[in-house]
């Protein structure tokens, strides 16, 4: 048996959680599928139909994706490419097996931390390249197909590609960053990583180009105005927090971040409290979601379909939020209430 005392603490609800997830997680994405194309498009609605058995099994379909995850392994392994140190995991580089298990929890998780074969890193490889670029290809196909039946693909249609564009652009351009996010250092890979990373993105994240195809929506400049500045905030708050963070923890030297003010920690390291991180705990996140809102506000009020990407996304950074303060607050002590109570807000200010 192992120690209660050295037992980790269960995330997602634990065993149960876990496999409510592993069914509830494909079952919502094939819902959003249906539910997009339908006259309705209701999303707490049953779908108008559900397709047969030969309707999901296409071998051409099946050729495409191992196409196009072998063409973007190719590329992971090309030898012109920058080698970046990654950040300390939280086993301190040595993989762990506990000998206690759940075998439920542990394939939604994943028990392996880092899985490799030689130099290629599964998980590494999953989190941006297949599903990320796979995301913007299923935008142009759907504002190509758009222009096929209208004659050309509308304004509404081109905002949506256009800033979803900019955003997988942006994760690409800054790939290193990922080598910091909760993801890499602490999650396993496992099945939420896994099909997170390869189909919930793809396929979900897509889910506005997708309604407006099936569901047209006439969009005036002054509109697509306000819409693109909405987004533009968005993105510039997203934008500005992570790279001051990267900055700071590359070289908290460097003249862009050595002014700012910070806490020690026992652990060696400083938390920022002035800047982005001294507004929220999370300026990052606020973001995200003003970005999302701009997504979603293309396709109209008349539908809540469209809005359930700034939903969902709201509820994953809540939590993951929740998550990164129970990690931070394992690690650094004291220093952390003391950061809480100087940044007292954590996603939004004067609000949450």
């Amino acid at each position: 048996m192992v120690p209660q005392g050295s037992r980790a603490e269960l995330e997602f609800g634990g065993p149960l959680g876990a496999a409510a997830l592993l069914l509830l997680l494909p079952a919502t994405m094939f819902h959003l599928l249906l539910v997009a194309r339908s006259g309705p498009a209701r999303l707490l609605g049953p779908p108008p139909y559900l397709p047969e058995l030969e309707e999901l099994w296409s071998p051409w379909a099946l050729l495409l994706c191992l196409t196009w995850l072998g063409l973007q392994a190719t590329l992971y392994l090309l030898p012109a490419r920058k080698v970046a140190e990654g950040q300390e995991l939280k086993d301190k580089s040595r993989l762990s097996y506990p000998i206690n298990g759940n075998p439920i929890y542990d394939f939604f998780l994943g028990r392996e931390l880092n899985p490799r074969i030689c130099s290629f890193d599964f998980k590494y490889f999953c989190e941006l390249r297949p599903g990320l670029i796979g995301w913007v290809l299923i935008n142009l196909a759907l504002l190509m197909q758009e222009a096929e039946l209208r004659g050309s693909p509308s304004l509404a249609m081109w905002l949506v590609n256009g800033f979803q564009l900019l955003y997988v652009g942006d994760a690409l351009w800054h790939e290193e960053a990922v080598l910091t996010t909760m993801d890499i250092i602490h999650d396993g890979f496992g099945f939420m990583l896994a099909f997170g990373d390869l189909a919930w993105v793809p396929f979900t994240y897509s889910l506005q180009a997708q309604f407006l195809l099936y569901h047209p929506e006439p969009l005036g400049l002054p509109l697509a105005s306000v819409i693109c500045l909405i987004n533009a905030v968005g993105y510039y708050i997203f934008r500005g927090a992570n790279s001051q963070k990267n900055t700071f923890r590359k070289n908290p030297s460097d003249p862009r971040v050595a002014d700012l003010e910070t806490i020690s920690t026992a652990t060696g390291r400083r938390l920022l409290v002035s800047g982005w991180w001294g507004m929220v705990r999370h300026p990052n996140y606020l973001g995200d979601l003003i970005m999302a809102l701009a997504w979603s506000l293309p396709c109209g009020v008349s539908h809540l379909l469209p809005y359930f990407y700034l939903l969902y996304f709201t509820a994953l950074l809540v939590h993951r939020e929740a998550r990164d303060e129970q990690q931070c607050l394992r690690k650094y002590g004291l220093a952390w209430h003391a950061y809480c109570r100087r940044v007292p807000y954590r996603i939004v200010p004067y609000i949450y």
